[in-house]
């Protein structure tokens, strides 16, 4: 695919080295030079743009206005990949976009674009930038409001890389690249616009693009462009969480997420973050754990399937879930309280820096919740299949099993017990599966021998006096499963839903 894309670029018999013969070369006295190519020589196929795009840029042509396609929908063109967003980009204020179209918003403060809405599809529509050396910014020099307006060349320039700064007229099928995107696109290269140092203090959350489009696009980092990054990974710190958030879900959604969080790790980018990242992969388990979960989420994603925010976050915060669990009970907690103390203290420590949804961190709770259920098997198995998130609490279950964390009986014994059929699941109940401990070894109560004897004198080897599994006896474990928090009761079969929705 990418042989194709070169070839395109050299235009046939062309010599290697040679970028493709622009349309027009014209002069830039006050600005950068600007080639113009036509997109299908350059390989863009129509057919890969967004209707809902082709229509914005549409109809703010015909309202006057001028109107690209730009950033990553017209780099994953040029690159052959089919692009996930459209953005256009143009001359028009946001109240003037606002006025051509039936359904579209205007929405920020620092930085004012406008979401135009086609049935389920939004493109994001934001105005010419202009340059500017006295913006509103903070201690940092983090710009904090940024709608002054301005040409196109100096919307290039503001565009945080090259490869970024193309400009496509689907329209008129052109491309227009200011800053050598196409070069850069050709020799695989991530090359920051402008001084690397001070846009990243513009805006830190460049740091982590850097990061996500060298992982996901397999460039190189220009090195001037890297140079920075590790003396100033600490202003990430000062980046809204909510902002973080976002940034860090598209990387580990990008497909390319272990590399990502490798990359993180090498520029010293994590502690902003997930500061206690460095803790999780220490963990005997913990760095496994993590190259197993993301590398099972970089599958799914390259094959098209669906990802939930709350798994990703669950994986990347288990082993601290896990390590205070076990603490816990060691000393003397019962395994559910002491999981959700767990839960509770590692979420409130996170929340400083991500800001995760609540419905995200109900479905990460859901899934550790199911944990020890899991682990347990036996009779319980039946009410835990009709769990609503069961399958995202069996696929981590199978995670931590590949992990070495539990023993590869148990997840033989759940794999079976939800493919097989009636019969086979109550054969499987009769056999429990092996010793699956995820804290320390409890100690069992003594029981009386009033309880130890069953009405006929027989030794009772069940019953209401029998000590479950977790230590608690056979009532209260009962108790305490009726009794579990409303917010991890489900319903519904899960056998036909997606392991991770």
């Amino acid at each position: 695919m990418i042989v194709k894309f070169i070839r395109r670029l050299l235009g046939g018999g062309a010599s290697e080295s040679a970028p493709p013969a622009p349309a027009a070369r014209p002069p830039a006295a006050s600005g950068p030079t600007l080639l113009t190519y036509r997109g299908s020589e350059l390989g863009i196929k129509r057919e890969q743009i967004s209707p809902a795009a082709m229509k914005t840029c549409e109809v703010l042509q015909r309202g006057g206005y001028k109107a690209f396609v730009v950033g990553g929908g017209v780099r994953d063109s040029l690159l052959g990949l089919q692009p996930k967003d459209f953005d256009v980009a143009t001359d028009a204020t946001p109240e003037e976009v606002q006025a051509l179209f039936r359904r579209a918003r205007i929405i920020g403060r620092r930085f004012k674009i406008v979401h135009v809405m086609f049935g389920r599809e939004t493109i994001e529509t934001s105005t010419f930038r202009a340059l500017q050396t006295d913006a509103e910014t903070d201690e940092h020099g983090r710009v904090l409001r940024d709608n002054v307006f301005g040409s196109q060349h100096e919307d290039a320039l503001r565009r945080d890389f090259t490869i970024n700064a193309l400009y496509y007229d689907p329209i008129g099928d052109q491309v227009l690249d200011y800053l050598g995107g196409v070069a850069d696109l050709k020799a695989r290269r991530l090359r920051m616009i402008g001084d690397p140092a001070t846009r990243y203090r513009e805006d830190p959350v460049r740091m982590l693009r850097t990061v996500r489009f060298a992982a996901k696009l397999d460039f190189e980092v220009d090195p001037a462009t890297l140079a920075p990054v590790r003396e100033l990974a600490s202003l990430i710190e000062n980046v809204p969480s909510a902002r973080l958030f976002d940034e860090m879900l598209k990387l580990l959604e990008s497909g390319h997420a272990l590399a990502c969080v490798r990359r993180l790790r090498a520029e010293g980018l994590h502690h902003g973050v997930l500061p206690l990242l460095d803790v999780i992969l220490e963990q005997p388990h913990g760095e496994r754990f993590i190259e197993v979960a993301l590398a099972n989420t970089d599958d799914r994603v390259r094959a098209g399937k669906s990802v939930s925010p709350g798994f990703l976050f669950a994986t990347l915060l288990w082993q601290l879930v896990s390590d205070r669990w076990q603490a816990l009970m060691a000393g003397g907690e019962h395994s559910i309280p002491a999981l959700m103390q767990a839960m509770d203290s590692v979420l409130d420590e996170q929340a400083s820096k991500l800001a995760i949804q609540r419905r995200h961190i109900a479905d990460m709770r859901e899934i550790w919740g199911l944990q020890p259920r899991l682990e347990k098997g036996g009779r319980g198995a039946i009410r835990a299949l009709e769990h609503l998130r069961f399958r995202a609490g069996f696929d981590f279950l199978l995670l931590r099993v590949e992990a070495g964390e539990l023993p590869a009986s148990l997840g033989q014994w759940w794999t079976q017990f939800v493919e097989g059929d009636a019969a086979t699941r109550e054969q499987l109940l009769d056999a429990r599966p092996g010793e699956a401990r995820t804290g320390p070894a409890r100690r069992r109560r003594r029981r009386s021998s009033a309880r130890r004897t069953s009405a006929n004198g027989d030794p009772d080897h069940g019953g209401d006096g029998a000590i479950a599994d977790d230590g608690v006896p056979a009532d209260r474990a009962a108790s305490i499963d009726r009794d579990w928090p409303s917010d991890l009761q489900g319903g519904g079969s899960p056998r036909d839903r997606d392991p991770q929705r």
